[in-house]
């Protein structure tokens, strides 16, 4: 259980949230229409392509998740352990993702399907950061497992379970970033178009400057 919620944890949390839910719904919004967060509808899509003999979307859809394999395989060679610690090499990751979302702006125009794989390689990075926090399951780049985890909790305590509350504000943490994150990219679409990648790409990078300047220069 979490005993502590450090205040890095939750901020962290929310940001990383933030950048997902605002780059979900820009893919969402934009001309491709198309998750790249997260892949259980891709998965059901590509079956879904290849059983109607449509062999070109199908394998669009496999390199979508193959992207976000490579972008979890990625962020597990650099930080070589699923646990979330300060002192690993989180700082150069998220650089990486940065870098990742600036491309896929830079591309989006004049080649719109790259542009997704690149943010689907991105979210892939992201989501396999840390993926556990002292027994709670972090996931911060969809909500399909948060809602389960807070429907688990709840019910939990209806049986007369007590319930942890640390781990509900870090469940309601990241829930509340994606939430927040998607609505600002709603919100900012409509006028700024896909300069609104540079947000995402701005908190990913600031945070992963700063936290690679701490790692070598104020971690002791």
């Amino acid at each position: 259980m979490l005993s502590k919620l450090p205040a890095w944890v939750g901020i962290g949390a929310f940001l990383l949230a933030f950048t997902a839910g605002s780059v979900n719904v820009f893919v969402l919004e934009s001309a491709l229409h198309q998750s790249v967060t997260h892949h259980s509808g891709s998965a059901s899509a590509m079956a879904l392509a290849l059983a109607q003999g449509v062999y070109a979307q199908a394998a669009y859809f496999f390199f979508l998740i193959l992207a976000f394999i490579v972008g979890s395989i990625l962020s597990g060679f650099l930080i070589r352990d699923y646990h979330l610690k300060l002192g690993r090499r989180y700082g150069i990751s998220l650089i990486l993702e940065s870098l990742a979302i600036c491309l896929a702006w830079a591309l989006f125009e004049r080649a719109p399907y790259a542009s997704l794989l690149m943010l689907s390689g991105a979210s892939g990075l992201q989501n396999a950061l840390a993926t556990t926090y002292s027994g709670a399951i972090i996931r911060t780049t969809h909500l399909t497992g948060i809602f389960t985890d807070i429907g688990v909790l709840v019910g939990n305590r209806l049986a007369g379970i007590a319930m942890p509350e640390k781990k509900l504000k870090l469940l309601s943490i990241i829930l509340l970033g994606f939430l927040a994150g998607g609505l600002s990219s709603g919100l900012l679409y409509p006028p700024l178009g896909s300069a609104v990648l540079a947000l995402p790409a701005f908190i990913t990078g600031s945070i992963g400057i700063s936290y690679f300047l701490y790692r070598h220069f104020g971690l002791k």
